[in-house]
């Protein structure tokens, strides 16, 4: 057993003794029936903290021959599987951790004369019957230990893409490419491998490393296909870590859901251990990075991006085609590219079925607040935040016309590229006037309510709460602003609130087509 070659289960045994594990491990079944199928070059990227390492430790606790992982597995979903033990430890395992090795490189340029230096050490000791010479390179020996024994490798490279984040010299990134070229592009190499796994936050890059890399099959954020739900967390985990837990299951799916991944609600793995084991929902995922990578970004201001970040913070989905970017970070030619950027690392989710891109979550979307407060070149965009708080406590105070003026502002914000008396656009006009609220509400579109559908409505994190009532809106269009209150009381809109035995507020709100204004009347109903 080596650091590089054939390591042991230890770090994976760790994984598992911690509070909470969600089991992930029926992924292996998966990875199987791809090996059987002959596809046995995967690259799996999604956003950071999303479990990337969590899974390669735990593919080298079942494929490594170091040690033998059949009790570790044994109470894991995986032991049940037809597959777990034609397979299991059954290969050598060659596991790399790229952003560990060159982060802790004194000479950047060595690293990777030094990582093959090390894997070469502990295939002598493990093969002293090989002849190895000074001149074999990774791919050589490799190639040797196939030929005399006939036994087979799996490569997992954790962090590949740390070398195109790290937007390394062009020298040593040719490096990289040389060494990528000679595992993984080599017709006769191709037998003594059965598997190749890389993971990383970025996809493969599609100009100089795509060719390297086109015979790899790609999961990403965009499309993760069979894997889709190994990205994440699902609803059904994290509904039965809130039932464990005690804690809130829809608060829970306001704060950290919002990725869709063919059938599958993703939610971000860190931020549900972290608001499980600390009991109370919050930023997590914002510990672990920055928002200026957001602020970086929108200010290369390509056209359209800031309409376009307008119409994300009213919670809107925005078209982007992501078909064009690069994959690279510094190549950005349009808002496409910094959009598909975005959603890569997380803080933008992608709708494949209508190809647009949205603020995921509550917690992503403070990230976004936060980019553009510290913004002077978004002065517009802080202003509506700052109008938000305000008219926030204008409305629980019952300022009817503050309401209204608000809404005349923010309905201009939400039009760029639609019809100015669209219905969609009047809902968007009132999701942004109170962006500010979802600090401390969850918001509803189309709830079903009563006898029908309430407009939007307001309901408080924390019920109890007293200065935090909920609100039913009913939005009309060239009426009387008093049948928008009506309709709610007739319907009975505020019986979908059963569970909530606070205070309620009915905001009836008409929109006059041909002045462009709104009219708005408030009233306080007591349940």
């Amino acid at each position: 057993m080596g650091m590089y070659l054939n390591p042991g289960f230890e770090n994976f045994r760790e994984i598992l003794s911690a509070r909470i594990y969600v089991d992930k491990t029926m992924m292996i079944a998966e990875i199987n029936r791809l090996m059987d199928e002959g596809n046995k070059y995967i690259c799996m990227s999604r956003p950071r903290r999303f479990g990337k390492t969590i899974a390669s430790e735990m593919l080298c606790a079942y494929y490594s021959k170091g040690c033998d992982s059949r009790d570790l597995f044994k109470d894991l979903k995986i032991a049940g599987h037809p597959s777990f033990e034609e397979k299991r430890n059954k290969y050598n395992v060659i596991k790399l951790d790229w952003n560990y090795e060159y982060q802790k490189a004194r000479n950047k340029e060595k690293v990777f004369d030094k990582m093959v230096e090390r894997v070469l050490r502990d295939m002598k000791e493990e093969f002293p019957d090989i002849h190895f010479t000074s001149e074999d390179a990774l791919a050589d020996a490799i190639e040797k230990i196939y030929t005399e024994t006939g036994q087979t490798f799996v490569i997992l490279m954790d962090e590949y893409d740390v070398f195109v984040r790290e937007k390394v010299e062009y020298e040593l990134f040719d490096k990289y490419l040389a060494l990528l070229n000679s595992l993984f592009k080599s017709a006769t190499l191709r037998p003594a491998i059965s598997l190749a796994y890389l993971t990383g936050i970025m996809p493969i890059v599609r100009d100089r490393v795509q060719s390297k890399l086109n015979n790899f099959s790609e999961y990403t954020i965009l499309d993760a296909g069979e894997l889709a739900e190994y990205v994440g967390f699902t609803a059904d985990e994290v509904k039965e870590l809130c039932r464990r837990y005690d804690m809130d299951y829809e608060e829970c799916r306001s704060w950290y859901d919002g990725y869709l991944q063919h059938g599958y609600e993703i939610y971000n793995p860190e931020s549900v251990v972290k608001s499980m084991t600390g009991g109370r929902y919050g930023l997590y995922w914002n510990m672990t990075s920055t928002y200026m990578v957001i602020v970086d970004r929108i200010r290369e201001n390509y056209k359209g991006t800031k309409e376009a970040v307008i119409q994300l913070l009213s919670g809107e989905n925005v078209d982007v085609r992501v078909g064009k970017y690069m994959n690279t970070m510094d190549s950005f030619k349009s808002r496409d590219d910094i959009f598909t950027y975005l959603i890569h690392l997380g803080y933008l989710a992608y709708d494949m079925d209508s190809e647009t891109c949205r603020i995921p979550n509550r917690e992503v979307r403070q990230e976004w607040i936060y980019s553009i407060e510290d913004d002077e070149d978004y002065e517009v965009t802080e202003s509506i935040i700052k109008d938000s708080k305000e008219l926030l406590k204008q409305t629980i105070a019952g300022d009817a016309e503050a309401v209204a003026k608000a809404l005349d502002e923010s309905h201009i914000h939400v039009t760029s590229n639609r019809s100015y008396n669209n219905e969609d656009a009047l809902g968007s006009a009132i999701y942004l006037a109170y962006i500010y609220a979802l600090n401390s509400y969850t918001c509803v579109r189309e709830m079903t309510a009563g006898k029908g559908f309430a407009d939007v409505v307001y309901i408080p994190v924390h019920p109890e709460d007293p200065d935090k009532p909920a609100m039913i809106m009913e939005l009309k269009r060239n009426d009387r602003v008093e049948s928008a209150i009506d309709q709610i009381k007739e319907r009975k809109y505020f019986e979908s609130l059963e569970h909530y035995h606070g205070k309620l507020l009915f905001v009836g709100i008409d929109y006059d087509e041909k002045e462009k204004t709104h009219t708005a009347r408030l009233e306080w109903f007591e349940k």
